[in-house]
């Protein structure tokens, strides 16, 4: 599930919250909080293709057991063109995903608020042993 918002000519930033998971592992322990599946910056009038991404997407995969899992889009709409310094992260690793913050992100990058977003939950099913061999696990 994808949801461009489209504001104009403006920049703006697409984070996926889950894009982010902040049920990762699990709600009842979620020692990896706000791992995040989608990262991209530097958005022109919402063509996300033309954008910079910084994590490629990874999809939903919680693991056995452990629920529904809630993954967070963000809207947040960018100063300007911004030069971001983290690490680009492919989707065939899960390495550098977990325990990301979004509120240091958006404070280092000045983001203010989002400006909109979305949500939606999901547990395990039979696709999360295919990403996981995507992902090396």
């Amino acid at each position: 599930m994808f949801l461009i918002f489209v504001l104009g000519t403006k920049i703006i930033v697409v984070i996926n919250y889950p894009i982010l998971d902040p049920d990762a592992p699990s709600r009842k322990e979620p020692t990896f909080r706000e791992w995040h599946h989608w990262l991209v910056g530097n958005i022109p009038g919402g063509n996300v293709a033309a954008g910079d991404t910084l994590s490629q997407y990874i999809g939903s995969g919680p693991p056995p057991n452990t629920g529904l899992h809630r993954y967070v889009y963000l809207v947040y709409q960018q100063p300007g063109k911004l030069n971001f310094d983290e690490p680009r992260l492919t989707n065939k690793s899960d390495k550098n995903r977990g325990g990301f913050s979004i509120a240091k992100f958006a404070a280092k990058y000045n983001l203010g608020d989002p400006i909109c977003g979305n949500f939606y939950q999901a547990q395990y099913d039979d696709y999360v042993p295919i990403l996981y061999k995507q992902l090396g696990a």
